[in-house]
């Protein structure tokens, strides 16, 4: 089925890949871009309005993982990696980080072209609407793109890490995160510090944005948090 209304973004260090992969993908009637560095990728995506991006993990500058865990703070647009790290542990971080799948090298062109069919038919209706998220008549404000957060009004000042967990949260309303998840996606796989760690982010960011009448994050007992609209 012939598709010309989807941009997808290809992000690989290897310029035959590209090429194959944009090749397949014109045919099909997608729009491509491309990037070779995991950087030049992100600018890419705040300035470009991406449909899909399929994603190397072993950039020269910034890994792909990295470059992946950023889109996920702002945006859930599907991710596909594309990478000759094919063990089972590396499969199972990259759908962790947020990926929505994962294709080693070397790779059927047509099959990748079907999956990101496949992906895009099942994702569709998913996106974020926009990227300015307003809540109980503007008393909390959350630019996704700018990753600016206001209370009232007021520019609300966050860390880079609860910044980034309120975005998780915030883009995925009603659902519910362990600790060990929110450690996952926001403080990374190799993050060894003490689980409760989470917890003294929550409570910061709560003091921050909430008050005596609007709570905004929900504590799931024995489980974790999860961000609600009132």
């Amino acid at each position: 089925m012939i598709n010309s209304t989807k941009t997808v973004l290809v992000v690989d260090d290897e310029e035959n890949i590209v090429n194959v992969v944009k090749a397949y993908l014109e045919k099909e009637g997608y729009t491509v871009l491309i990037s070779y560095k995991g950087q030049e990728a992100l600018n890419i995506f705040d300035e470009k309005e991406i449909d899909f991006i399929i994603l190397d993990l072993m950039l020269p500058d910034l890994s792909g993982e990295e470059v992946c865990k950023k889109i996920r703070i702002k945006s859930n647009v599907p991710i596909l990696m594309l990478t000759a790290k094919v063990g089972e542990g590396d499969r199972i971080y990259g759908l962790d980080i947020g990926a929505d799948d994962y294709m080693p090298k070397p790779f059927s062109p047509k099959e990748l072209v079907a999956r990101v069919r496949a992906i895009l038919r099942r994702t569709a209706g998913n996106r974020i609407a926009t990227e300015i998220l307003e809540l109980n008549s503007g008393d909390l404000t959350i630019n996704f793109k700018n990753m600016e957060v206001k209370k009232q009004g007021k520019l609300v000042d966050l860390t880079a890490t609860e910044l980034r967990l309120l975005s998780l949260l915030a883009q995925n309303i009603g659902m519910v995160f362990s600790r060990d998840a929110l450690i996952e996606k926001v403080l990374g796989y190799d993050y060894e510090g003490y689980d409760r760690t989470i917890d003294t982010h929550i409570k910061n960011i709560r003091q921050k944005i909430e008050d005596k009448d609007i709570k905004y994050i929900v504590t799931v007992y024995g489980v974790g948090y999860k961000f609600v609209e009132e």
